[in-house]
């Protein structure tokens, strides 16, 4: 903050910085772009639901120029955190963040070529993987991508002992939140036409999925499998 300091008769000492920083975010945005670079359109506008701090969404800002991406949140220190980061980045390809809730049947936006959400469907109630599942639906087209990141359970795949206790904490501070089913999540995508597509162990005991807006009868083929980014970087 001490590059932020201002002196004069009439204006604060020092401005308030807004920026959060989480830590995880150094250890697993570069994993996150690695297979974000085969899921993202050339161009158009990535809408992010859940920006937390603004870090995953300014990191990918930089990573993919040609893409127009619209952070959101419906947390005010999230947003002015986002703002913030925004604002010292100066990327001409990172939208201003605009107050979403997921569980909201109205989002302030129209339409999006792929959406992003990271580390939301554990931290948050059920109602939110629902609103983000109906509005996911209503707002892509037919062959674009929903990406999330994040700790799952998979029937017939032991849970590694971090995922365990990281859910029984979560449990602890909300009774709503905790890891998920990755079976439920992809069920409830499939009642708004999002099929799931592909599945990527990443570091951590974290995965990637991949959703694609689909009509017709692939709409529900099996998912594929893959490690390809599994530990690229460490988490």
């Amino acid at each position: 903050m001490g590059d932020r300091e201002r002196t004069g008769l009439g204006r604060p000492e020092a401005a308030v910085d807004a920026r959060r920083s989480a830590p995880h975010v150094a250890r697993n945005a570069g994993a996150i772009a690695e297979v974000l670079r085969d899921v993202l359109p050339e161009r158009g506008l990535v809408l992010e639901v859940a920006s937390g701090t603004g870090e995953h969404v300014l990191h990918f800002a930089r990573e993919f120029p040609e893409l127009t991406f619209q952070p959101s949140d419906p947390n005010p220190p999230a947003l002015a955190s986002i703002a913030a980061w925004r604002e010292e980045a100066g990327l001409e390809n990172l939208l201003p963040p605009i107050a979403l809730d997921a569980r909201e049947d109205r989002w302030p936006v129209e339409r999006a070529d792929a959406i992003l959400c990271i580390n939301m469907v554990h931290i948050s109630p059920w109602a939110a993987t629902e609103g983000l599942m109906r509005g996911a639906g209503r707002l892509l087209a037919n062959g674009a991508p929903l990406y999330l990141y994040g700790a799952y359970r998979r029937a017939g795949v032991p849970t590694a002992p971090s995922n365990e206790a990281f859910d029984a904490s979560l449990r602890a501070s909300d009774p709503e939140w905790g890891v998920r089913a990755l079976e439920d999540v992809a069920a409830e995508a499939g009642k708004h036409g999002l099929a799931l597509e592909r599945v990527t162990a990443m570091p951590a005991n974290n995965l990637s999925l991949l959703f694609r807006k689909r009509q017709g009868p692939d709409a529900k083929r099996a998912p594929s499998v893959s490690a390809s980014a599994a530990l690229r970087l460490g988490a």
